[in-house]
C-alpha cells in the first residue's frame, strides 16, 4: 500500500506519464533531424562526386590575337634543320619582326607537303603564365608545362590531363618552299 493523498499519487502518475510522451516525442523529432541531416550529408556527397571529379569546364578560352601572315622559307638553315624530316618541329615567337600567335606557335612537319601550327598557349587556364605548351621529348605529342595535359599533333586534341579543350589551330599552306601561316 502506498501512503499519502491519492490525489497526489495520481498527479504524480500523470506527470510522469507526460514526461514520458514527451520524451518520446522529442526522441521521434530528433530522430526524423538525424534522417534529415543524414540524407542531405549524402545527396552532397553524391552530387559532390559526380560534379567535382569531371572536368572544370568554367577555364576561359585561349585570347585571339590577329598577327599578320607569317610567311617562313623553309629553306633557311634555321628552319631546314628542324623541320627537315617528318615528325619535325620548330617554335617560333616571331617572324619577320612580328609577334606570332599569342605566345608563340609550334609548326609541326607531319609530313612533306603537310605543316600543322599550334599555339603554344594551353588551352586551360591560359591566361596563366605557366600555360605554356612544348612538345615532349618523346617527340610523340604536345605537352603544357603549367597543367600536365597532353595534345596530339593530329588535331590538337588533349590526350591526357585536365585541358578539355583543343590547341588553337593556325592555317597553313605550303608553296614550294615557302610556309604561310595566318589565323583566319
Amino acid at each position: 500500500m502506498r501512503a499519502g493523498n491519492p490525489r497526489q499519487y495520481m498527479t504524480t502518475e500523470l506527470h510522469v506519464v507526460g514526461v514520458v510522451t514527451n520524451h518520446s516525442l522529442q526522441t521521434s523529432i530528433g530522430e526524423k533531424v538525424c534522417e534529415l541531416v543524414h540524407s542531405f550529408w549524402m545527396v552532397s556527397m553524391i552530387w559532390l562526386l559526380l560534379c567535382g571529379c569531371g572536368r572544370e569546364l568554367s577555364d576561359d578560352p585561349i585570347p585571339i590575337i590577329f598577327f599578320p601572315n607569317a610567311v617562313i622559307n623553309l629553306s633557311f638553315p634555321e628552319y631546314q634543320q628542324s623541320l627537315a624530316v617528318d615528325g619535325g618541329f620548330k617554335v617560333v615567337s616571331t617572324v619577320a619582326g612580328s609577334s606570332v600567335g599569342v605566345r608563340g606557335v609550334i609548326i609541326y612537319r607531319k609530313d612533306a607537303s603537310t605543316y600543322l601550327a599550334y599555339e603554344v598557349n594551353c588551352s586551360f587556364h591560359p591566361n596563366e603564365a605557366s600555360s605554356n605548351v612544348s612538345v615532349h621529348s618523346s617527340r610523340l605529342y604536345m605537352n603544357c608545362t603549367g597543367c600536365g595535359s597532353n595534345f596530339s599533333f593530329a588535331d590538337g586534341t588533349p590526350t591526357g590531363g585536365v585541358a578539355w579543350r583543343p590547341l588553337r589551330k593556325y592555317r597553313t599552306e605550303l608553296s614550294g618552299s615557302t610556309l604561310t601561316i595566318t589565323n583566319e
